[in-house]
């Protein structure tokens, strides 16, 4: 299991009530499920996971593939939500 951190950034921070904070998981899908169990609200970061982009360490991380995407000890996730006219 590795201790990743997640940054949110706008509508994802503004959703999870947090700019970051810290999880323990293998793979990105097990992270963004760790996130969910941890913020259960009435669905809108559910809705902005589902919309947004993510970027470990730097490289961008597909949502399709979370689930074989093994995170290492100290990665970071950043959450990218859409933004408007970009």
């Amino acid at each position: 299991m590795a201790r990743v951190t997640i940054r949110y950034w706008a509508a994802a921070k503004d959703a999870a009530g947090v700019a970051e904070e810290v999880v323990e998981a293998r793979t990105l899908a097990e992270a963004l499920e760790v996130i969910l169990t941890r913020h259960p609200d009435d669905g809108r970061l559910h809705t902005v996971l589902t919309r947004s982009s993510f970027l470990v360490d730097g490289a961008q991380a597909s949502r399709h593939l979370a689930a074989e995407l093994v995170l290492h000890d100290s990665a970071v996730v950043e959450v990218l939500p859409q933004f408007a006219g970009g």
